[in-house]
């Protein structure tokens, strides 16, 4: 129980960090409109930006990829919300994906 309830509250705590970094939630982001209830993100070696829906956040599978990204990349650096996947990857999970 006491793990469960650690977890949680270590999910719970990534996702308001991912929420706070993506702060301009219905702001311009980088001189780019992004829609209220949404967040950019930059895939891949490219980076390719991606406008996605904050419900998306509510997915194991999303949460995973954000859990890398904050390995990888961290959450406290000015260059957007880096994932550390092929853009190709991205795609296929992100349409496979409830909104």
């Amino acid at each position: 129980m006491t793990i469960l309830l650690q977890s949680r509250l270590f999910q719970s705590a990534s996702l308001k960090q991912v929420l706070k970094r993506c702060s301009s939630v219905g702001r311009k982001q980088q001189g780019l409109e992004v829609p209220k209830g949404h967040f950019a993100v930059y895939v891949g070696a490219n980076r390719s930006r991606f406008v996605v829906p904050i419900s998306y956040l509510a997915q194991p599978e999303f949460r995973s990829l954000l859990r890398c990204a904050e390995e990888e990349f961290g959450f406290d650096h000015n260059m957007g919300l880096s994932i550390p996947c092929e853009e190709e990857a991205f795609l296929s999970l992100t349409s496979s994906l409830r909104v």
